[in-house]
């Protein structure tokens, strides 16, 4: 029985001690989880709002619940990818303060970032139905990378925001971005006010 007992002892602790004299081992770099992301494709908005755009297959499109939300603000969800575009409309009603006030609004919500953004570049994209889109991309450990707004400057204002409810990387979220940024160009592309 003792025996026994040293055979199996042996049989456990002889692998382990071998392993421990590779002279082979080499670190691992640092990795990040797989992310497969689908084909892009797009729907047509439903339902009644002032705008209407083309957006992700892959999203849904839930109505915004937030206590101050007005009736045309939606999320487009990527219950997948976990993300959410939040857009917002509000009318400017032909009033050239209004309109400064919205777009102080936009550049204020950007800025909010500053203090964990470690850059914040702004772009305007001349979409391909004739808009001025205007575009803030965040760099660093913010919850929001993409920012945007859309305006007529007399009576439609529509900004948007990427969100991603999770404290994780946003290196290792890069992928997604790309991805979910794709699918805003594309909506700013196709977008039109009714």
């Amino acid at each position: 029985m003792h025996f026994t007992k040293v055979v199996l002892s042996l049989l456990f602790v002889l692998p382990l001690l071998s392993a421990c004299g590779s002279k082979d081992y080499v670190p691992k770099p640092k990795g990040f989880n797989r992310i497969d992301l689908p084909p892009h494709r797009y729907l047509a908005l439903q339902g009644d709002y002032p705008y209407h755009f083309e957006h992700s297959a892959h999203a849904v499109i839930k109505k915004d619940t937030f206590a101050r939300a007005e009736p045309y603000w939606i999320y487009v969800q990527y219950p997948d990818l976990r993300a959410s575009v939040q857009l917002t409309y509000k009318t400017v009603n032909q009033d050239p303060k209004r309109f400064q006030e919205l777009v102080n609004d936009a550049y204020k919500l950007a800025s909010k970032h500053q203090i964990k953004a470690e850059a914040i570049e702004e772009m305007t994209l001349k979409t391909s139905n004739g808009k001025l889109a205007h575009l803030f991309q965040l760099e660093g450990e913010v919850p929001s990378q993409f920012q945007f707004y859309v305006t007529d400057t007399t009576t439609h204002f529509f900004r948007g925001a990427l969100y991603f409810p999770t404290a994780t990387k946003n290196d290792s979220l890069a992928p997604v971005i790309e991805y979910v940024k794709e699918d805003i160009v594309h909506l700013l592309n196709t977008l039109k006010w009714e």
